[in-house]
């Protein structure tokens, strides 16, 4: 098997990279602001489940909803954000939704403490966040090929990972300590102040400018060309269809598992908290891997050993007992917890490896359009999976909806290894254009 030509070859080389990487003032401050606003968004995500379930008393369906609603914008805006995102600065997108995402978590917050907020409005505003966090991602994403030489793109990825699983690993224990001690809209309010601190950070970036293609070619045009890179890609249109059924799956279980912790296996926020953050500790362990684990078996196979753990760890979780009088018992705390670390070492081995691969064998000119596409149609899932394992979670149970979600990870991991992409390396070119 081929291995990674991008990644070090020996512990010296390893922290020469490392080195380059803290000199580099802008990767600095845009790897700062990330770490700071991806601590706050795990805040969210569990101060915001819990604000539907206690305090609005909302169903699972509610919390699907809500979920569903964040992400509505991809699918309606997804693809016309990767032409923007190709065409204009992306330090400034990253600045101005940044700070916008804060002061609409700030609105949530005051209109909990008011008594102002429903589901409903609740939905409007994940709308308006979900449009912002659409540019932001995208942006996000695209950015790194910018501030680093491509030698550099998968331990900078690598880097940024390690802090989003630092972020997974800390955020839920301390937005369950949050929520149970300060109740959930000002634990929202924590995260509005990292996106507010982030954007403000992101604005000393400086970067390389977005290389001139086509800029007087319609939108339509360059939409299409975006859509033919990635889904003619003998490797990537496999990688971006397994990843897009991923997302589906993946999405039913965010909007299951919290209800079915808090409802029936007898957690309380700070408890569930406190169990989630193992997920983090996997994804470090993940992340810290994932190098050595590509330069071993090459690009393809390291993806589908991840993707093959996904089914186990949700498994492994959904056998965990539940409880008979209302009190958490050490078992079932023990098991999810053990779910949620296989699930976050999967996470944190292929995150840096395929958002290296992603980046390093698409064009420059391309890196918006490609990222948007991707991340568009992946968000279309959750907008779909969300309310479906809410649904299914209502009308046949928790624990059906589960196994529906073990099913589909399995044929998602079966899937990717009969595909081309476990021969996929980093040097792979391939002319889609016609």
């Amino acid at each position: 098997m081929t291995t990674n030509t991008i990644n070090p070859k020996n512990t010296a080389l390893s922290w020469r990279l490392e080195m380059n990487l803290t000199k580099n003032k802008s990767y600095v401050f845009f790897w700062l602001a990330s770490t700071i606003s991806y601590f706050g968004t795990y805040i969210t995500t569990l101060a915001l489940q819990v604000l539907v379930v206690v305090n609005l008393e909302g169903s699972t369906v509610d919390v699907g909803w809500i979920n569903s609603s964040r992400w509505l914008p991809y699918v309606l805006l997804g693809l016309v954000a990767g032409v923007i995102i190709d065409r204009v600065s992306r330090r400034n997108i990253l600045v101005l939704t940044d700070l916008g995402r804060g002061i609409l978590l700030v609105a949530i917050c005051l209109l909990a403490l008011f008594d102002g907020i429903s589901v409903g409005i609740l939905m409007i505003i994940m709308i308006l966040f979900g449009a912002m966090s659409l540019f932001n991602d995208a942006a996000s994403q695209s950015i790194v090929p910018q501030l680093v030489p491509r030698r550099l793109l998968l331990p900078a990825y690598a880097r940024l990972e390690q802090s989003a699983a630092v972020a997974e690993t800390s955020g839920p224990a301390a937005a369950g300590l949050l929520v149970s001690i300060v109740t959930a809209p000002f634990a929202i309010l924590v995260n509005a102040a990292s996106y507010l601190f982030s954007g403000l950070v992101m604005a000393f970036i400086k970067h390389q400018p977005i290389p001139e293609k086509a800029s007087n070619e319609r939108i339509v045009e360059l939409i299409k060309e975006g859509l033919r890179w990635v889904y003619r890609h003998p490797f990537l249109s496999t990688l971006a269809l397994n990843t897009h059924v991923w997302f589906l799956f993946n999405s039913m279980l965010g909007t299951v598992l919290v209800t079915y912790a808090l409802t029936e296996l007898g957690f309380h926020a700070s408890t569930l908290g406190l169990v989630m953050t193992s997920a983090g500790i996997g994804a470090v362990i993940g992340t810290t891997l994932s190098t050595r684990v590509s330069k071993r078996f090459g690009i393809g196979r390291s993806i589908t050993f991840a993707r093959l753990l996904y089914a186990p760890a949700v498994l492994f979780m959904v056998l965990a007992p539940p409880t008979d009088n209302g009190d958490l018992s050490i078992q079932t705390f023990l098991m999810i917890g053990f779910g949620q670390l296989f699930y976050g070492l999967a996470l944190g081995i292929e995150g840096p490896i395929e958002m290296g691969y992603r980046q390093t064998i698409t064009p420059a000119h391309l890196h918006g359009r490609m990222n948007a596409t991707m991340r568009s149609i992946n968000r279309s899932m959750i907008v779909i999976g969300a309310p479906l394992g809410g649904f299914i979670a209502d009308l046949f149970g928790f624990r059906t909806a589960l196994g529906v979600v073990i099913t589909g990870l399995a044929v998602v991991g079966v899937w990717f290894v009969f595909s081309p992409m476990r021969a996929a390396r980093m040097d792979d070119t391939t002319d889609v254009s016609n």
